[in-house]
């Protein structure tokens, strides 16, 4: 069964003018990202809005993402939802679609118990043959995910790895702490990729390797190399992009970042709206920085 590793873009999911899912800028997007190296891709996660499509475009962008990716790299689809019921159908929906993973955030609004979110995951797992990688994201869910709660979700067959976008290291090694060693522990906060792989963490799920993914990927690959000073280095270049992601709404930063190097990732779903003359300036002056204009 598939586990996660290395470096999985979350990715942008483009939009046309007329706010629909732009194909030709998402097949573009995808090519991209595969020919600099990257593990994986991650379609309808945070960055790709996915609180923000209807489950028909969903299911859409993860056939077109699924057939430009041809086999080349997994495939993770976004698949979260407040109820068990809808998380469930998106995930088939998902499997039908071709993907190789699903990564499932916890529910939002609503702040189920330990056993509640327990029994949320098991459902979902045991609806679909996939791998299931778990979501948690406290600063914008605010429902966590306890170390013991991963120790129990870690026994479940399909239940393959957990994107931490906590924030939290101490939280981070308690969840390296309890779990089997063959289950990954996923960094979901970019500016934290190369203290995660210290501690033992197989993969980051990032979403300034849409715009850098080269840059992103050679943390991972130099850190598997054993140089950690150069791996070091590249976490530190890194740094100014993902700090950036405050100068306009989330998740507004890194489309408009890609509409400047050409990718036309277009506008981000209302009521998410463009950053101002002033933010988009400094934007492209960071973009210069960082040698890619």
């Amino acid at each position: 069964m598939l586990q996660p590793f290395g470096i999985i873009p979350a990715m942008v999911t483009p939009l046309t003018k007329a706010d629909e899912v732009n194909e030709s800028a998402l097949r573009k997007l995808t090519n991209f990202l595969i020919e600099n190296g990257v593990h994986g891709v991650f379609a309808t996660g945070s960055q790709g809005e996915f609180w923000a499509f209807s489950a028909e475009e969903k299911i859409r962008t993860w056939e077109i993402v699924v057939e430009q990716t041809n086999g080349r790299v997994p495939v993770y689809a976004g698949t979260a939802a407040v109820t068990t019921r809808e998380a469930i159908a998106l995930t088939q929906a998902a499997e039908k679609a071709g993907v190789d993973a699903v990564s499932v955030l916890t529910p939002f609004f609503v702040n189920p118990n330990p056993d509640e979110l327990y029994e949320h995951y098991r459902l979902i797992a045991a609806s679909t043959r996939l791998p299931v990688l778990l979501y948690t994201n406290p600063d914008r869910t605010n429902v966590k995910i306890s170390a013991a709660l991963l120790a129990r979700l870690s026994k479940v067959d399909n239940i393959v790895g957990i994107k931490d976008s906590s924030g939290d290291l101490t939280l981070t090694t308690e969840y390296l702490s309890s779990v089997p060693k063959d289950f990954s522990v996923v960094m979901g906060r970019d500016t934290m990729i190369f203290a995660g792989l210290l501690h033992g963490a197989k993969a980051a799920i990032a979403a300034t390797a849409n715009v850098v993914p080269a840059l992103v990927v050679s943390i991972y690959e130099h850190f598997k190399n054993n140089n950690l000073e150069e791996s070091l280095k590249a976490q530190e270049a890194l740094a100014p992009l993902r700090l950036a992601f405050t100068w306009g709404s989330f998740p507004v930063v890194i489309k408009e970042a890609l509409d400047i190097l050409g990718f036309e990732a277009g506008p981000t779903r209302l009521p998410v709206g463009p950053m101002t003359d002033a933010q988009r300036e400094r934007l492209k002056n960071l973009l210069k920085d960082l040698q890619l204009t």
